[in-house]
This record gives C-alpha cells, structure tokens and sequence, in this order.
C-alpha cells in the first residue's frame, strides 16, 4: 500500500512562501488529519500529493514529495495516472450534472470503458462502498443534483472510488454538511482506512479526534507537530500546540 512522504518541502506563491521547509511520513491505511488555523498552509500542503497546485500560475515548489518512494514532481510522471491513484474530495459536494450512474462511471469511460458489466458492477461496489447504495439504487437514472448534500458528498466519494485509487485526499469534506450527513461521512472514512491511505483537512477538532489515526497540526505554513492523535489532543510536545486543541487560539 502506499506511504505518503514530503521532504524538505518548501512552496511559494510568487514571491510568498506558504509553506516552509515541511517533511512529513504518513503511514498506509490510516487517517492522518491535518488541522490548524485558516491560511495556515494545510490545504495547500494536502494538494500537493496530487499535484492540484499545478494549476496555479505562481506557485512554485522546492523539495521532495514521494508516493511509495517515488517522486511525483518526476518530469517523467503523468499527472493523469497520478491523479487516478490519488483521489481527491473537496469541500463542497461537486458532482456532474449528471444521473447518479453516470457520475460514477465518468472516470471509468474517460479511460475508454465501455463493458456495460464493467460499469454496472463500479457503481455498485461503489456506491455500496460508500454506504450510499441502498439509498439510490432504484435513483441512478435520477440527476445527481436531485441529492441531499450529504448524498452528494458520498456520491462524490463513490466517484473518487470508482477508478480505484489507493490515496483519498479530503479537503473540510463535511464541513458543508449538517451533523447527520457529517457523522455518515465520519462513519465512511472510518472504514475506508482498511483499503485506502487517507489524508483529510479539517477545522473540526472534535472531528479530527474521532477519525484519524494521526494528526499533524500546521501553524503559519510550518509544521508545528505529528504525532498520534490521542497526543495531540491530550499530550502534545508543543506549546503552541496544547494552545490550539484547548481553544486558546484559532
């Protein structure tokens, strides 16, 4: 399965450097939760793994960032196989509008799948996987934008499973969520860990201590401390650490 590492990672938007000299080693199938305040750099450091930065005219990046010791950054790297084996789900709920079934097979006929079996089996391993199938079987000729957002945000997930990656990043993912759907999704990616190496952003302390396995809290684009989560939240090294999780700042 595949570790995640950063090494030495520094990032500049222009002349603003956003993240500064960051090294980090996350362990395959687990959670690790990245917290600390807005504009703390965290997102930005997330999106590297699957290289979303790319997309920003003045970014810049100095260092190393390595999937199963392979560096990404690599001239000789496909970003699209890359992102294929890097999912990514995002703050709010974006599927396709688009039915429910075609939302997630879109990937799949990207990649040129046409084997109506192919597709019929992802999307309901998928949709199963992301405990949304029960609720929609009978719905996937519905439009996706007919969902609940909750729905839309497992349908979202169902689609980042579909191709089959082994990282799923996530980014606030239920942070525009009411508690119920919050605690599905909490509940999912519990489960996903078994299969998947997970990285999630969150604001949600309360959160970051029921899923994650290991939390790494950022502060002005440094990496302050990493380390188990129930010592971050109970007996962390750092003093700007303890000041965080007890609500002193942020």
């Amino acid at each position: 399965m595949d570790k995640l590492e950063a090494k030495n990672v520094n990032v500049f938007y222009g002349l603003n450097k956003v993240i500064n000299d960051v090294s980090i080693s996350i362990k395959p199938n687990s959670v690790t939760a990245f917290i600390g305040p807005s504009g703390c750099g965290k997102s930005t450091f997330l999106r590297l793994f699957n290289r979303m930065n790319d997309y920003i005219d003045i970014f810049k990046m100095e260092g190393k960032v390595e999937i199963d010791g392979k560096n990404i950054y690599d001239k000789a790297i496909r970003v699209e196989e890359l992102r294929k084996k890097v999912g990514m789900v995002f703050q709010k709920p974006n599927p396709f509008p688009k039915t429910i079934y075609e939302n997630i097979v879109y990937g799949l006929r990207i990649q040129g799948i046409k084997d109506k079996n192919i597709l019929d089996e992802t999307v309901e391993k998928s949709l199963k996987q992301a405990a949304l199938w029960e609720e929609v079987k009978d719905k996937l000729k519905n439009s996706a934008l007919a969902l609940s957002g909750g729905q839309q945000q497992r349908l979202c997930i169902a689609r980042t499973l579909a191709v089959e990656p082994t990282v799923i990043l996530m980014d606030e993912p239920a942070s525009a969520l009411d508690p119920i759907s919050s605690a599905k999704v909490e509940e999912l990616i519990y489960e996903l860990k078994n299969n998947y190496t997970i990285v999630i952003v969150t604001h949600n302390m309360q959160q970051a201590a029921r899923v994650s396995d290991t939390t790494a809290f950022f502060y002005m684009g440094e990496l302050i401390e990493h380390d188990s989560t129930k010592i971050i939240f109970t007996n962390p090294k750092n003093e700007r650490t303890q000041n965080y999780v007890t609500g002193r700042f942020g």
